[in-house]
């Protein structure tokens, strides 16, 4: 079992495993609208279909976005391919630090050793 509370009154000692369907709503509403979206990462712990609700929202909010949509992380990627939504992104990566720091322009090593190939 499981309870929706606000992110400012998490009791002692719980742990947070989703985002709420409050914050999930209102991410999808900004996303949908968005002109790009890098997502990376799940909203909750998704592998557990009770914590899986939030991801699920902005899964499906992203396939609704008709800007560029770019997905980092494998599990990201897993949850776009579970929730059947990955054919309707732009880019989908499995490489979620990797992303990331491409993103920030920073080197990277794979590509390094081969430039230096």
């Amino acid at each position: 079992a499981h309870d929706v509370v606000d992110a400012f009154d998490v009791p002692g000692g719980w742990l947070v495993m989703d985002i709420g369907p409050d914050t999930a709503k209102h991410y999808a509403q900004r996303i949908r609208d968005a002109g790009t979206v890098v997502w990376n990462g799940p909203m909750g712990v998704s592998e557990w279909k009770a914590f899986a609700s939030g991801t699920n929202t902005v899964g499906r909010a992203l396939a609704d976005c008709r800007g560029t949509t770019i997905l980092g992380g494998g599990s990201t990627a897993e949850a776009a391919y579970k929730l059947g939504v990955a054919d309707r992104m732009t880019h989908v990566s499995t490489g979620g630090g990797a992303s990331l720091e491409f993103l920030e322009g920073k080197d990277l090593p794979g590509v390094l050793a081969l430039l230096d190939a």
